[in-house]
């Protein structure tokens, strides 16, 4: 499916001089589809960009022309990172005839590049992409963990079609289903209402308000931290730091806070694909979400160029480990501590069933998390994990 056939190239003459001029710039760092440099080669690579311009999905009828052009002419005369890692930019995947289609296609190019160990980028297009950017991770026949950013939870009705506002829906329903958790991060509880919160507790996903995330972000980092799969509804972002998206608000994470939220992400060592969605540029001002956006890829690549490879194995030399008893359990608690990067696991009980479709029994945790096992509470990480075990 890497075939330059599915793709149409970056053509935007803007880029062109910047791919032309600037030695020190991320056009310089990227290996760009172009009419003049032809497909790029897939072989070394660690991101791979691809820009996906489907609005079919999209429940607000917004149609984003222009949208991946703009983020790129934003994105490429940023300053390149000091250790770069191999970059290419595969231009736009060229939409099907159906939805269906293209979400066929976005699948088997995703499952294509993890094969290779490239982490695809993408850059939406409406949120029901996701589906495709999940289902590409399938073929590994593993349980995985979504998060998503959003400020809504996209249940939707089963008896609906797909679209942007039910993805995560038809991701539960899908048979065999390789979804372990969902962690939402943003919600505004006058969006979702308390049913659908009650509903997300009841499937023992995580969800986070707005404010609880705002108050300290850094708690988000062990969520960001637990996911293989990252999908950014731009609409998470308040409208005064990114007016171009399909669902503006007054309320909302700003750009800073999305940007921290990239260099998390970047940093998940486990962490296997990004797609960042809702961008509209028709509703944009003065290219100011297209310009965040690009910061966000920007500090997503300058996570990955510093990730820590510190995910528990079964050697635990580089950890300092604390067992504490809960009497909620009747058992102890493993804490490790990275010795290095200084991030917390906590270590899972998975029976050798779980233990085959799991591919890590370490959950990410925080010093919190630590502490409230020291004074004999349970953490809800870790009690959410027990009840989906």
């Amino acid at each position: 499916m890497l075939k330059a056939e599915f793709f149409s190239p970056v053509s935007n003459p803007a880029i062109d001089l910047v791919l032309a001029s600037v030695a020190d710039s991320m056009a310089a760092a990227t290996s760009v589809y172009s009419l003049n440099n032809g497909f790029p080669e897939i072989e070394n690579t660690k991101i791979a960009i691809i820009g996906v311009p489907e609005y079919r999905g999209s429940v607000f009828n917004r149609k984003f022309k222009k949208g991946t052009e703009a983020i790129r002419d934003k994105f490429y005369r940023l300053k390149k990172h000091d250790n770069d890692s191999r970059i290419i930019d595969l231009g736009d995947l060229i939409p099907g005839n159906t939805i269906e289609d293209t979400f066929f296609a976005l699948s088997e190019i995703t499952s294509s590049l993890l094969k290779k160990s490239i982490i695809p980028v993408i850059i939406g297009g409406s949120q029901d992409l996701t589906i495709a950017q999940f289902n590409g991770h399938c073929a590994g026949e593993q349980l995985m963990n979504i998060a998503s950013i959003d400020s809504r939870f996209d249940l939707g009705n089963p008896d609906e079609v797909v679209n942007s506002v039910s993805w995560l829906g038809k991701i539960i329903l899908q048979q065999p289903n390789y979804l372990f958790n969902f962690s939402n991060i943003g919600y505004q509880t006058y969006f979702v209402g308390a049913n659908n919160v009650d509903l997300m507790n009841k499937l023992f996903f995580d969800a986070y308000r707005v404010g609880q995330v705002r108050s300290d972000i850094t708690e988000m980092e062990p969520v960001i931290r637990a996911a293989d799969i990252l999908s950014f509804d731009m609409a998470a972002i308040r409208q005064s730091d990114a007016p171009g998206n399909t669902n503006p608000s007054p309320n909302g994470f700003t750009g800073e806070e999305a940007c921290q939220a990239m260099m998390y992400a970047g940093l998940n060592d486990r962490l296997t694909s990004l797609g960042i969605y809702e961008y509209d540029f028709e509703t944009d001002r003065n290219d100011q979400t297209a310009h965040l956006i690009a910061h966000m890829i920007w500090y997503f690549i300058e996570g990955v160029n510093n990730r820590k490879n510190d995910i528990p194995s079964a050697s635990h030399a580089s950890y300092i480990t604390y067992r504490v008893t809960s009497d909620h359990l009747g058992r102890e608690i493993v804490f490790l501590k990275h010795k290095t990067s200084g991030r917390w696991w906590m270590e899972m009980p998975v029976t050798a069933k779980a233990n085959r479709l799991l591919k890590y029994n370490f959950l990410p945790c925080s010093l919190r998390d630590y502490q409230q096992a020291c004074n004999n509470e349970m953490p809800d990480r870790f009690w959410q994990a027990l009840q989906k075990l």
